[in-house]
């Protein structure tokens, strides 16, 4: 077969673009970000194994995924787990309530946002973590993670739904139990990666739909948890490939 000629066609190359403006303090950003995970690792490394919970900011008190993320978080903790969450309204808050309400390890991992982000008051001072950067408060959601609950929310949510999966699916992290709460939130994005990521265009493997359970029973959740936990307790331990 002959080799592509890979030259640039009549000897030309184009011009790059170039940057409308440098930004000297750029190069100052490693120290923010270095910053930022320091003061995550010392306070994260002193609490026990968690479970990280997602959802939206902008779901009601009372409403019915925010009083089952309030249930499904008090009963991790009586199982044993703190709970760890974006620290701001809605589902967040909800998660820490759970945990506050039983007494239990409540932790919030804020972000400066323009709208939306303020913390809730079911985090302790000490635990109540605050983030400039997205990257850096993800990796702490999935580091001290033993598993995770996601409830609905928005694009938020299912980037941290996937970002998970992603790491799970390709070994770099652990394998640990992912919840979706809410068959009626979670059905039509199960059947659409059923029907369309695996059947029509092979994108994943069968074996990739067993990463994740999707319920609307708490019990059923925490001891998904549980079961995954009792066959090997040596897996409770921080993810250090992060």
């Amino acid at each position: 077969m002959e080799k592509e000629n890979l030259e640039p066609k009549n000897g030309s190359t184009r011009k790059q673009k170039q940057w409308s403006k440098k930004r000297g303090e750029n190069a100052w950003t490693m120290f923010k970000v270095m910053a930022e995970f320091v003061d995550g690792f010392e306070v994260l490394n002193e609490v026990g194994p968690c479970v990280s919970i997602f959802g939206s900011a902008r779901t009601k008190p009372g409403t019915v995924y925010y009083e089952l993320a309030v249930k499904t978080a008090s009963r991790l903790v009586e199982e044993g787990y703190g709970v760890i969450t974006g620290g701001g309204p809605g589902i967040m808050e909800a998660g820490n309530k759970g945990a506050w309400m039983k007494g239990g390890t409540s932790i919030g991992l804020n972000i400066n946002l323009p709208f939306e982000q303020h913390h809730n008051p079911f985090i302790a001072p000490d635990h109540n973590l605050k983030y400039r950067y997205f990257f850096v408060r993800k990796v702490m959601f999935v580091k001290y993670a033993q598993a995770f609950v996601v409830m609905p929310g928005g694009f938020g949510t299912l980037d941290e739904l996937f970002e998970v999966l992603t790491l799970v699916q390709t070994n770099k992290i652990s394998r640990m139990p992912i919840v979706l709460m809410g068959v009626e939130f979670w059905e039509g994005l199960k059947n659409w990666i059923v029907e369309i990521m695996l059947k029509r265009h092979h994108n994943i493997h069968t074996e990739d739909l067993d990463l994740f359970l999707v319920t609307d029973d708490v019990e059923e959740a925490v001891q998904y948890i549980n079961k995954f936990y009792a066959e090997d307790a040596s897996l409770l331990e921080p993810n250090f490939e992060l």
